[in-house]
């Protein structure tokens, strides 16, 4: 199925719901590397506002795929309508470093105002839209979970996959041997591979491996309604985002998800120190939170390293908000606890833990109470039913970055 054109989302165009909105063009995006302390903010936000982001994804941009994004995906039948503007661009007026600099496409930074080191940058995924009904996979040489086994033949593989509707969702569709019809599908489940806060100092981070900053963590939890937070690094934040993905398998293990560009509109709140210790206790990043589930993580360049920091994270997170001991703490983990690997590509290895918050329902929290917590009374419920428990009438149901080839991961 061709793209439509109604369903593109150009730049400036369709629904626009944030408080600001950024679109992606040279001068509000960074090609392959992250933004640091030195970075000049591209727009400047108040605690609690709302932006509307094109991301820009830099599957069909890429050098390997001829650095022109319209010959590219008119090649693979799409109307030359239906491919981005801002990619078209991008595409012709910027570069990068091939050698030097990673593939990912950024927009931003964004200051949000007050927010500074030590505190917490909350960012709340209000709304994922995708811009395109297309996408991209890619693997490459030398990148991937099966280096030197796949690709096969000299050059790079990239799967051109049609987005299309079938009873009522959106499925990515590929064919069973190449060439052939869309049998094989698969659901959507859009979020952004990339979110992060800049680095302290004057060097730009490499924009494939994540850290404490955030950046391209790949955790495919991030999706609408969730929340991400990072520790503030610099003043202002400098936040960011990139890498649009339609769907993601946990480990990515080709390289790339199905990489597509998407439209964001996210909330941006500060939690400051006092309170972040007193919600969460002492990390140093990231921590995603879903309606189900606290999600700690675990970063390093070997996977089982990466899987031991994100138990330690585990422990301690649940130590510091439920007063665990350490060792119960961690029979819990054992007994009750997924830890998923984020993803395997990206030179740093992300593993991340969900842990159920309801199942600390009946567990007073350490620190000062906080409303919306079953140890702490519903401030709608009054006189004996506050104390006992019971809902009253009508009340509602309570690192310095490695110098890196081209087009590591996605």
């Amino acid at each position: 199925m061709p793209a439509r054109e109604s369903t593109i989302l150009q730049p400036g165009t369709g629904e626009i719901s944030g408080d600001h909105y950024l679109a992606a063009s040279p001068a509000t995006v960074m090609w392959g590397r992250l933004p640091c302390e030195r970075d000049t903010a591209v727009l400047t936000v108040q605690p609690g506002q709302t932006v509307t982001i094109d991301t820009v994804s830099h599957e069909g941009i890429l050098e390997d795929q001829g650095k022109d994004p319209l010959a590219y995906f008119t090649g693979k039948g799409v109307p030359a309508a239906s491919v981005l503007d801002d990619a078209i661009e991008i595409a012709h007026e910027m570069s990068r470093d091939v050698m030097a600099d990673g593939p990912h496409v950024v927009t931003g930074p964004i200051a949000v105002e007050g927010a500074m080191p030590g505190d917490l940058l909350k960012i709340t995924v209000v709304r994922l839209q995708p811009r395109v009904p297309y996408g991209v996979i890619s693997n490459r040489h030398g990148k991937g979970a099966l280096v030197g086994e796949l690709p096969r033949g000299e050059h790079n593989v990239s799967v051109f996959t049609p987005v299309e509707e079938r009873d009522g969702r959106m499925v990515g569709v590929l064919p069973v041997v190449e060439g052939g019809p869309g049998l094989v599908e698969f659901p959507l489940a859009p979020f952004l591979g990339t979110m992060g806060v800049a680095v302290g100092g004057d060097q730009r981070p490499h924009s494939v491996p994540p850290g404490e900053h955030g950046g391209n963590i790949d955790i495919n939890l991030l999706v609408e309604g969730t929340v991400l937070y990072l520790p503030v690094q610099v003043p202002g934040a400098l936040a960011y985002v990139g890498d649009p993905h339609f769907a993601q398998g946990d480990g990515e293990v080709a390289l790339t998800a199905l990489e597509a560009s998407l439209r964001a509109t996210l909330r941006f709140e500060i939690v400051p120190r006092d309170e972040a210790l007193a919600e969460f206790g002492e990390f140093t990043g990231p921590l995603v939170r879903t309606d189900e589930y606290l999600v700690p993580t675990g970063l390093d360049p070997d996977l089982g390293e990466a899987m031991r920091r994100c138990v330690r994270a585990a422990i301690s997170l649940i130590q510091a908000r439920w007063g665990l001991d350490e060792h119960l703490a961690y029979a819990y983990l054992s007994a009750a606890t997924d830890f998923d690997i984020s993803q395997v590509v990206d030179i740093v290895c992300g593993v991340h833990a969900r842990i159920r918050e309801s199942d600390f329902a009946a567990v007073p929290l350490v620190g000062p109470p906080r409303p919306g917590h079953p140890s702490v009374p519903d401030p709608l419920k009054t006189g004996d039913s506050a104390r006992t428990g019971q809902t009253a009438p009508d009340s509602p149901v309570p690192d310095e970055s490695p110098v890196l080839d081209e087009g590591h991961t996605a």
